[in-house]
């Protein structure tokens, strides 16, 4: 239906949480990432992901002839972890021998070495209970296997837990190095991705197996099922790598960004713990801590989807627009604030050079490389441009006014900062003038002009952004495209899918998320004075790719996904709507920041950045002008962004790094 309306959407909403996400989400302020906030059953995914999630120990799939155990990817884990892990159950068999008492442990170690090594197309089954003295506990009623085998010791006999010493001596030797080997291999091999099907193995053996009496454990080459029942296999696996396992989600969050966390703690780690520099150097510090937003912008985002697919669609749309720049506003402010306490005056520049960054990567890196690829895929895209309309008209006006200090201090002459106006404010002698810390002339007779007019100028323009964006939210949640919303939430009407966050816990997420950033921001800022004095690259490049580009990563991939399923227009929607919202909000509560803690960033841009911009946008909207995309003009917008980032690369800051 909504493609009816000439409107391009993603998907239609499977529940009502859904339809007020994408509702929400639609316009200003889109989430950087595309994933859903309730959990989907299985049965509506497809058979890759529902593999992913299947027990590999199903007999169907274990009796299966199809399935070769010698793979490159079963070598490749017994290569890098197959080896080491039986070496530790040997190690572990030879000290159980030695205590004697131990010595069915001592066996079972063996057998499990000999498993760890190459467990593929082995089976672990249960030996009967009755003929080694428990009793069964297949007779307990339960619903899943995986209860009965939750439930499995309680039902072994009490004397085997109280009078058999050599389950003590298993308890203290034995099983606490078994589990630091296995819990070593579940966290290198989960952190790969594709060798999950082994962490799940490793787990298994942990809850399963080694709480088990030795005698219970059989491990076989063959499914002997004419002597066992078929839930009486433990384990069984064919494959020691999934490359779909991508696709694979912990409790709604996608497997890379739960593994993404790794980078976050490591760098806060090396950043707080080796302040001097000592063991990792700034560089690898700053790469890092840089890095490590990406994962927290996903958490960020997550969390406010979770909360404003729960409420209405005005307090969703005021989440999205105050929270959907956190990131970026923690990282500037952070910037600025480690430039006040040090002194220095190139992280002005520096937030500048990434605020116009951003812009060229919304303007044209995201669009660009979308239409490359959708490009390729899809050849011509076709999309309507109406649609995005409202984010085109607010574009304009954002850096319009965005940017109307600049022209306004470049047409009657300009200072950079107040420093520069009180040094040299009785100097009446002097018919011009040329401030040493900043970029700009100052001509003697309009020495004014920033105090008494630029200033109040910037303010107004902070002040009127804003109020520009809250219209421009308003119409088009409640009068242009309100009929888009009611289609949503007709379409997601039937269905109540559980919520993978609660409001309680996304707010937990969130802030914790804010608080890890506001962490990692502050080391990023204080470990890039290192690299602009040794690499020998200009602030302005610096601030442009690396501080505008990083975090518009997430923006990147979500559009290409886009681009990929045929929807150019929302990955055109979604570089445009992080435009706006720089302009009309990161620039203002950055510049507004400055009533409340002075942090010296006066909105006073250069003309390489004016111009830069100008570009971006002019080119932006003369591609889109057609309804139609390729991979040429897309390939025209990625060179246009190559030379102006080239452009800040070869820029000449030498007045400007000497101070950092």
């Amino acid at each position: 239906m909504a493609q009816e309306l000439g409107y391009e959407v993603l998907q239609r909403p499977e529940n009502l949480v859904e339809a007020n996400r994408m509702a929400n989400n639609y316009m200003f302020g889109f989430r950087k990432w595309k994933s859903h906030v309730t959990s989907r059953p299985l049965s509506m995914r497809s058979m890759i992901v529902q593999d992913l999630y299947r027990d590999e120990e199903d007999p169907h799939d274990s009796r299966s002839p199809d399935h070769s155990t010698y793979s490159l990817g079963n070598i490749l884990y017994a290569v890098f972890f197959g080896w080491w892990v039986a070496l530790i159950y040997l190690l572990i068999a030879l000290l159980m021998c030695v205590t004697i008492v131990g010595l069915p442990y001592a066996k079972l170690c063996v057998r499990l070495a000999a498993y760890m090594f190459w467990p593929f197309g082995k089976f672990v089954h249960k030996n009967g209970f009755e003929h080694h003295g428990y009793r069964s506990f297949m007779e307990t009623p339960a619903t899943t296997r995986q209860q009965r085998w939750e439930n499995l010791w309680l039902h072994a006999e009490t004397n085997y837990w109280v009078s058999k010493p050599r389950t003590y001596v298993w308890m203290m030797l034995g099983l606490p190095l078994a589990f630091l080997a296995h819990s070593l291999a579940f966290i290198l091999t989960w952190l790969t991705v594709v060798f999950i099907p082994m962490s799940k193995i490793n787990a298994k053996i942990v809850y399963r197996i080694l709480l088990l009496p030795p005698e219970l454990i059989r491990i076989d080459s063959k499914n002997l099922n004419s002597e066992f029942a078929s839930g009486d296999i433990i384990m069984f696996t064919h494959q020691a790598i999934n490359v779909y396992y991508y696709k694979y989600t912990v409790d709604g969050v996608n497997v890379i960004c739960v593994n993404l966390l790794v980078i976050v703690f490591f760098a806060l780690g090396i950043g707080y713990l080796d302040e001097d520099n000592k063991v990792f150097p700034s560089a690898f510090k700053f790469v890092i801590s840089l890095f490590s937003i990406i994962p927290l912008a996903y958490y960020i985002s997550m969390a406010i989807s979770s909360i404003s697919a729960q409420t209405n669609s005005a307090i969703g749309a005021v989440l999205n627009a105050s929270f959907g720049s956190i990131v970026e506003i923690i990282l500037y402010i952070s910037s600025l604030v480690a430039g006040k306490r040090q002194v220095v005056n190139c992280y002005d520049q520096l937030v500048k050079s990434a605020l116009v960054g951003t812009l060229l990567a919304t303007t044209l890196l995201i669009p660009g490389i979308s239409m490359v690829i959708g490009g390729l895929k899809h050849q011509n895209q076709v999309f309507n441009y109406r649609s995005a309309g409202i984010t085109a008209t607010l574009l304009f006006v954002s850096v319009a006014g965005a940017f109307a200090p600049s022209i306004f201090a470049r047409s009657f002459g300009s200072m950079s900062c107040y420093e520069c106006f009180r040094a040299n404010v009785t100097n009446s002698s002097a018919f011009s003038m040329s401030c040493a810390q900043c970029d700009y002339t100052m001509v003697s007779v309009h020495f004014l002009v920033y105090p008494s007019h630029t200033m109040s100028l910037v303010y107004g323009c902070c002040l009127i952004l804003p109020v520009a964006y809250v219209v421009g939210l308003i119409y088009s949640l409640k009068t242009h495209h309100k009929h888009i919303y009611e289609t949503f939430a007709a379409e997601g009407s039937s269905g109540h899918h559980a919520v993978h966050w609660g409001r309680v816990k996304s707010l937990v997420i969130l802030g914790t998320a804010v608080l890890l950033m506001s962490l990692c921001a502050e080391l990023v800022t204080k470990n890039i004075e290192p690299i602009l004095k040794s690499t020998g690259f200009s602030v302005y490049f610096v601030g442009a790719l690396f501080l505008g580009v990083v975090p518009d990563i997430p923006e990147i991939l979500v559009g290409i996904q886009f681009a990929l399923q045929n929807n150019i227009a929302l990955s055109i929607e979604v570089g445009s709507c992080v435009a706006v919202q720089v302009c009309m909000v990161q620039i203002p509560v950055v510049v507004l920041a400055n009533l409340v803690y002075p942090l010296n960033f006066y909105l006073i841009f250069s003309e390489m950045h004016i111009w830069a911009v100008v570009i971006g946008v002019l080119l932006n909207n003369y591609v889109f002008v057609d309804g139609k995309s390729n991979y040429f003009q897309g390939a025209c917008l990625v060179a246009t962004y190559t030379v102006l980032i080239m452009m800040y690369f070869f820029a000449p800051d030498d007045n400007i790094s000497t101070e950092c």
